[in-house]
């Protein structure tokens, strides 16, 4: 399951605590921030010594040049006291036109009090979010510096060094403190998510199906093809129904022949005359007969019912086998008529009600999901074709996308507020209950 922001927040906070070294520390800071927001490039400067650590396998010796001019962008924004988002036109003319040359175009500067400060760098701009945790996990980090270097203050977080020669003590914390923040923690409110695999899927299809029973001869179209209404699909063999309605044909012409035998007959027999009723039958069976032939021999050849995109799958696997009539053999789709499905397993199905909000991540693009709101859930759970069971969920796309039909990935579904420890044991009390009883 994929990590809340909270939950990122609290691991990293954890590994702060527990860091052993100063550089440790500094590691941890300009790399393993990427679990809370994605950057590219990120420096940690220290007012002490400058530009002390660079994400990546970036090697500040090694590149002198842009070490200057990271010292000099660090000591401005600190001395004009900047927080948040860089405008880089903002910085002065030396500065701003060496920018594109060192750094991606979006740029976020966050002060580590009287540490220094740290900045992230990417291609997308900074949203609201990003800026607010990567702040309380710079705040978390500089506490955490402060305590291992020795000039913290008092509060929650005391580290004692050891003396000469006696064993280190760890972490001092006051014995009422920790349960009562451990209980605070717990009930912090969080969205309730769950994850399955989703994908994009035509909205309301024209689905063609086998019109007979036969072998599928050839296919016309390509898959997600571009069809117009009226234009060949696929054909099947058309070879035994033609005999058929051959053979039905003769059959029609033979009663026929005999029919007038026996009406030129009947002007002289009467008992031809009584032969002629059960004749007019025969006749009208056998047109019957080709009328159905020629009705076969016609349906033989699908036609596309609507524009759209043929979707289905490799031609090769479809030509020369057999199919039932009513098998679905393809579908037609408007290029713009799509939404999500997704399938819920049993275990996650969590209450969902009609318009709540979901994003499809693509595995094609997992930094842009797509986002819908749910307009269907199923009631009963059906068997997957990996012998799991799940529930079907469709939803509406909030707005169109570019991205073609058949794309999948995993579907993110939000929930109701709950507190932190629901959220965390929810799945664990859920397995003991099943494997308990209780």
């Amino acid at each position: 399951m994929e990590k809340s922001p909270i939950a990122a927040l609290i691991e990293l906070g954890r590994k702060a605590r527990e860091a052993e070294t100063a550089k440790e520390l500094q590691f941890l800071l300009v790399n393993d921030s990427h679990s809370l927001a994605p950057y590219r490039q990120a420096a940690l400067w220290l007012r002490a010594g400058g530009v002390a650590c660079l994400s990546g396998v970036v090697q500040g010796e090694r590149n002198v040049p842009y070490t200057i001019w990271l010292n000099a962008v660090a000591r401005h924004l600190t001395e004009t006291g900047h927080r948040g988002p860089v405008e880089i036109a903002s910085l002065p003319e030396a500065l701003a036109s060496d920018w594109g040359q060192w750094l991606p175009g979006e740029a976020l500067w966050l002060p580590l009090e009287t540490v220094g400060g740290v900045l992230f760098a990417r291609d997308l701009p900074w949203r609201d979010a990003d800026v607010a945790l990567l702040g309380e996990w710079a705040s978390i980090w500089s506490h955490s510096w402060l305590a291992h270097t020795g000039h913290n203050r008092p509060g929650l977080f005391r580290r004692h060094r050891p003396r000469a020669g006696a064993r280190a003590r760890g972490w001092k914390r006051p014995a009422l403190l920790w349960p009562l923040a451990l209980v605070l923690l717990a009930l912090v409110p969080v969205r309730l998510t769950v994850l399955a695999p989703g994908e994009l899927v035509p909205a309301a299809p024209a689905v063609i199906r086998a019109p007979l029973d036969g072998v599928i001869d050839a296919f016309h179209v390509q898959p997600n093809e571009q069809v117009r209404q009226g234009q060949p699909l696929f054909g099947f063999d058309e070879a035994l129904i033609q005999s058929r309605l051959d053979v039905a044909r003769q059959a029609l012409a033979t009663a026929e022949t005999e029919y007038r035998q026996t009406a030129q007959q009947a002007l002289s027999d009467p008992r031809s005359k009584a032969q002629l009723a059960v004749l007019t039958g025969k006749i009208e069976e056998k047109r019957a007969d080709v009328a159905y032939g020629a009705e076969q021999l016609a349906r033989a050849r699908v036609l596309a019912p609507r524009d759209g995109i043929a979707l289905f799958d490799d031609p090769s696997e479809w030509i020369g086998r057999p199919v039932a009539i009513g098998e679905r053999v393809m579908r037609i789709a408007a290029p713009r008529d799509v939404e999500v499905e997704a399938w819920v397993p049993l275990a996650d199905a969590i209450p969902l009600d009609d318009g709540s909000t979901l994003a499809l991540h693509l595995n094609a693009t997992p930094l842009e999901p797509v986002r819908a709101t749910l307009r269907y859930f199923a009631h009963d759970a059906v068997e997957r074709p990996d012998g799991s069971f799940a529930y079907r969920v469709r939803a509406r796309l909030a707005e169109p996308t570019a991205h073609r039909v058949g794309l999948k990935g995993t579907a993110r579904f939000s929930g109701r507020w709950v507190p932190l420890a629901y959220w965390a044991l929810r799945r664990p009390l859920a397995s003991l209950r099943a494997a308990t009883g209780w």
